[in-house]
């Protein structure tokens, strides 16, 4: 059982336990012995980070462990975590680190990692880091000397860098001249690298949420809060919005009605589309278990195979790297065009969907309705002790109860959060109303039946 590591690399409260600059020092001395290669000339690290105020904390102790360890700590600043994937892989580096807690509030934060190909590290690699993180936090010791001792530096063009490898994912025989478009950064990650690519493509653009702060980043804006985005598509009569998350992974959108547009319809949009052109491998493509029952009926219809994987981006590509697929993604706008990048990236998947936009000539309102989804939706509960769903015999006889009760029509499925202490309760079918209060009624029994065994 991994001890720190959860869905995303390791997380928490800044300045709590993991997530302290001693922590972080011992973390940053275990990733550079795991990622040391004897016989190699150059060892180094990437470091990027987003624009939490703690930032700067975690992103001194990484550099100070990592150059303990006889590596070379690379520092690009802010850049979305996709960025990283990219830099790591240009620079042929050893590995990336990425300093963030994507969605969530500035006060959390986390640290996690890519391998030296911009891939996320497998289960077991985290547990070999875990291993060496608690020797280290146990000895204390560096067993290096002072001639060992590796170099720290900054990059200052890596920004130009992810803008130049972000526009090439789009075609040249395009453009977005005459589109007009509402991006919203989240005052995080993408704050610069998302209106830069934008512009020099063409699009005129209006921006909010790019003035961070520190404290302000996912507050009321972004991919978690659409609504920011929505207003002002409708105000600016805007063509398409596109709202970011902190650390630029994921990304949502708007049509021009400004109706929220998620993860499942922009994956169904393009895998329709690269179908068409035969550049849909497989005729396949992934995504979690939390995906829209009616967008999996639509692909199926569509001759689109859809397979569903557990909740998180690295499981999806984990998939497509055995099977050899090359789109996958998840509901909350994590979407992995393989082809361009190992990792969920929010600004390359906002190029995809706009390509298909212009070379389609259709509205996003047009493309979208082409996929029908099933009413859903999702409950979250706060809980106090994650107990397996497998040691509470209530809840689990009250999700067979309802499930028997939709039948084929519809779909129940719960789990507790990997990154917060929640537990998280989804189910679709035919009736809204009557879903929510399936859901409902889950969550209460649950929520009783952990209070009880805690």
């Amino acid at each position: 059982m991994r001890k720190y590591f959860g869905t995303d690399g390791v997380r928490g409260l800044a300045n709590q336990f993991p997530m302290t600059a001693t922590f972080a020092l011992r973390l940053g001395q275990a990733a550079a012995r795991q990622f040391y290669t004897d016989g190699k000339k150059t060892h180094r690290i990437v470091i990027g980070k987003d624009t939490r105020i703690s930032g700067y904390m975690f992103e001194s102790a990484l550099v100070a462990g990592i150059t303990s360890m006889g590596m070379d700590a690379v520092m690009v600043g802010v850049l979305p975590t996709p960025a990283i994937a990219f830099i790591t892989r240009s620079l042929r580096a050893d590995a990336g680190v990425v300093i963030s807690a994507s969605h969530n509030p500035y006060y959390d934060n986390g640290i996690k990692f890519f391998s030296g190909t911009g891939h996320k590290l497998p289960d077991q690699v985290e547990l070999q880091i875990e291993q060496f993180t608690d020797q280290m936090i146990e000895t204390g010791d560096v067993p290096l000397s002072a001639d060992k001792v590796g170099k720290a530096y900054r990059i200052d063009t890596a920004i130009g860098r992810y803008v130049e490898f972000a526009k090439n994912t789009f075609d040249r025989d395009v453009d977005l001249v005459g589109l007009k478009i509402v991006v919203d950064c989240s005052n995080g990650a993408t704050y610069k690298v998302g209106p830069l690519a934008l512009e020099e493509l063409g699009a005129k653009i209006t921006v909010i949420g790019n003035q961070p702060n520190g404290t302000n980043i996912n507050d009321k804006c972004g991919s978690v809060y659409p609504e920011l985005m929505c207003e002002a598509v409708k105000e600016k009569k805007a063509d398409i919005g596109i709202a970011f998350d902190g650390d630029g992974d994921r990304v949502i959108f708007s049509d021009g009605d400004g109706e929220v547009v998620d993860g499942d319809i922009i994956m169904g949009i393009c895998a329709k589309h690269m179908k068409e052109l035969g550049l849909l491998n497989g005729d396949t493509m992934v995504s979690t278990v939390m995906s829209n029952l009616g967008f999996e009926r639509s692909m199926n219809n569509a001759g689109i195979e859809v397979v569903r994987t557990e909740v998180g981006d690295r499981y999806v590509m984990a998939e497509m790297l055995k099977s050899g697929y090359n789109l996958g993604g998840e509901q909350s706008g994590h979407i992995i065009f393989s082809d361009y990048n190992t990792t969920g990236d929010g600004l390359v998947s906002a190029m995809q969907l706009l390509k298909v936009l212009v070379k389609s000539g259709k509205s996003l309102k047009d493309l979208k309705n082409m996929i029908e989804l099933y009413p859903q939706t999702l409950k979250n509960y706060k809980v106090n002790k994650k107990i397996p769903l497998s040691e509470l015999p209530k809840t689990t006889a009250e999700i067979a109860s309802v499930e028997k009760v939709l039948g084929k029509s519809g779909r129940v499925f719960v789990r507790y959060s990997g990154t917060e202490n929640k537990i998280r309760v989804m189910l679709e079918g035919a009736d809204l109303k009557q879903i929510e209060e399936y859901a409902e009624n889950i969550g209460a029994v649950a929520l009783k039946e952990i209070e009880e065994l805690s």
